[in-house]
């Protein structure tokens, strides 16, 4: 595990010891939402900058390995013509520019690497927010069915005189909703994590198996033409 990704659990699990405290789980979740999009967005910056880095480090790699072809075919043209000592001058050069190769062939693929490591990171940062936005829309909706309902129990409990009896019922009801959503939602939010890891596990197995089976499709059929 990466310590981006340790970094990230420990956000997660302290919005959750703060939604159990809170009397407004909305808007803890749309601090958090905030703070993943501006994570999202020096993510997509360091990529960008990364990328850079990698292609001038390709260039300056293509550029030695096409100098060094160079001072060979020299060298090899000296030697033809009689001209060894132009010969060692340019195998000379040949070695410097496979030392130079060689140099920043290392800082090419130290670059490629953290620059596949930001990426990753940056599909989690999307995907995190995805789900914990889409989880904030759906608790936005139970929370207004909620107060919907409580309107509406309100409006039949002042039916019937007045009676006591009625009007402690539906305040008991009410109170009931309210746990039960509290408890559900924080259920699903300790959840949530797990879940989207292992919905996305699932359904990037899926699409391999079935492209999988598509090639072999494809490779039975050219074998019987």
């Amino acid at each position: 595990m990466s310590v981006f990704r340790r970094i990230r659990d420990i956000t997660v699990a302290t919005l959750n010891e703060k939604l159990e405290q809170s009397q407004d789980p909305v808007r803890l979740i749309d601090q958090f939402l905030h703070s993943t999009r501006q994570d999202i967005a020096e993510a997509e910056k360091l990529q960008q900058q990364c990328q850079v880095h990698s292609r001038q480090l390709k260039q300056q790699v293509d550029q030695a390995e096409t100098m060094r072809f160079k001072r060979e075919e020299q060298a090899l043209l000296a030697l033809k013509a009689g001209e060894e000592h132009l010969a060692k001058l340019a195998l000379q050069e040949k070695l410097i520019y496979e030392e130079k190769i060689e140099q920043y062939q290392g800082l090419l693929s130290s670059s490629l690497e953290s620059l596949k490591e930001i990426e990753e990171q940056l599909g989690e940062l999307r995907m995190e927010y995805q789900t914990v936005y889409s989880k904030r829309q759906y608790y936005v909706a139970r929370v207004e069915t909620l107060r919907l309902q409580q309107k509406m129990n309100e409006r039949t409990g002042s039916y019937g005189g007045g009676h006591d009896v009625p009007k402690m019922f539906n305040r008991l009801e009410d109170r009931i909703s309210d746990w039960e959503l509290e408890a559900r939602s924080l259920r699903d939010l300790r959840r949530m994590g797990q879940e989207y890891l292992d919905q996305a596990g699932e359904s990037v197995s899926t699409v391999l198996e079935k492209e999988l089976a598509r090639l072999k499709q494809k490779l039975n059929n050219s074998g019987k033409e």
